[in-house]
């Protein structure tokens, strides 16, 4: 095989054979490989410079400076995997859904979906709806070379949380009252909700993206039985619906300890796991089969360097038995985290777990 060669997955060889993605497929790996959640932004000063001035929904709909994003942490911290930098209402707004993100807010919506009749603002996504994602990923591939992409969006439940309450919330009042309300109208939106989902990750894997990430961000909202009966389903739908392209895909959540079981089940190859759980103890909930991704404090980034090591070392410890292990934060990096302190926690990792 040449290195131009591509096995039946259709990824070239050398990210192939990268240890992030042996670690998805839960095979033997040179070490554990590190990427973090929220890497391609936020806390770099090369971010901040680059984003000055341009609203966020601009910023994801301009190829070359996305692709300046994705690759700074690659660069910076040497991490095993890029994630596109966009944001998870992108493929909302490429819909004609009236929303914008609100720096200290997040997104809003201007017609929140609350009836039959709102449904009319969502329909289905095309290629040509979000064409600077194509080329972005283009670009991005041809620069990142052996190291692979990790494609995301947003799944239905979270997704639908935004549109129902209009913004970010921290009770989901509404959402709650309609999906318990209104069971069929709520079966509905997350239906369609899934169909955008997925159309958004096959465009992202079809213009090269090595795996994909679900994130239900606020999964951790819900009950174990209103999970299964009510969201699953639709993320289930996301998941089959990318299946033959032999990626490997994530499944993420914030305070989803009593989920874990749940959304592995939803199709996932990776689940990961904030910093809640154990990574021993959430492999049991998971079950066999599963690889896992996770899970330090991102909130230990900001003690000293002594104490980082010593919470990364618990994680390794945790996850010395599992099938596969992805290390990330269990959640997305803060913003005034000192890069130095990612840096260091990525060589620390891979000299801690050379093998």
């Amino acid at each position: 095989m040449s290195a131009n060669d591509r096995p039946a997955t259709g990824q070239p060889i050398a990210t192939y054979d990268s240890a992030f993605l042996k670690a998805c497929r839960r095979e033997p790996v040179p070490h554990t490989p590190v990427w973090f959640m929220r890497q391609a932004g936020r806390s770099l000063p090369e971010y901040r410079k680059v984003r000055q001035g341009i609203p966020m929904l601009e910023s994801c709909m301009r190829p070359e400076l996305v692709t300046e994003i994705t690759l700074q942490p690659v660069r910076r911290h040497g991490v095993d995997a890029a994630i596109y930098f966009s944001d998870i209402v992108v493929p909302l707004k490429a819909i004609g859904v009236d929303l914008d993100i609100k720096p200290g807010v997040g997104p809003v919506v201007a017609h929140p979906v609350r009836t039959r009749a709102d449904l009319a603002q969502l329909r289905d996504l095309t290629p040509e709806d979000v064409s600077y994602v194509t080329e972005a990923i283009r670009l991005l591939t041809a620069e990142l070379g052996a190291t692979p992409l990790i494609g995301f969006a947003g799944a239905p439940f979270t997704l639908a949380s935004y549109l129902i309450e209009g913004g970010p919330s921290r009770t989901y009042e509404h959402t709650k009252a309609l999906m318990h309300g209104d069971p069929q109208l709520w079966a509905d939106l997350v239906d369609r909700l899934a169909d955008i989902t997925a159309a958004f990750l096959k465009v992202q894997i079809e213009a090269g993206a090595s795996a994909v990430q679900l994130f239900d961000s606020w999964a951790g909202a819900l009950a174990p039985a209103d999970y299964r009966r009510s969201v699953l389903p639709a993320s289930a739908k996301v998941f089959r619906a990318v299946e033959g392209y032999g990626v490997p895909r994530i499944h993420f959540g914030v305070g989803t300890g009593e989920l874990l079981g749940l959304m592995g089940e939803a199709g996932a190859d990776v689940v990961g796991v904030d910093w809640r759980v154990p990574l021993d103890d959430a492999a049991r909930r998971v079950g066999p089969g599963k690889a896992l991704q996770g899970n330090l404090d991102p909130a230990v980034l900001f003690a000293p360097r002594e104490a980082v090591e010593a919470k990364t070392r618990e994680v390794l410890d945790a996850a010395a038995g599992l099938e596969g292990h992805v290390f990330n934060l269990g959640h997305g990096v803060m913003p005034d985290t000192d890069a130095d302190a990612l840096t260091r926690l990525v060589e620390y990792v891979h000299t801690q777990t050379a093998r």
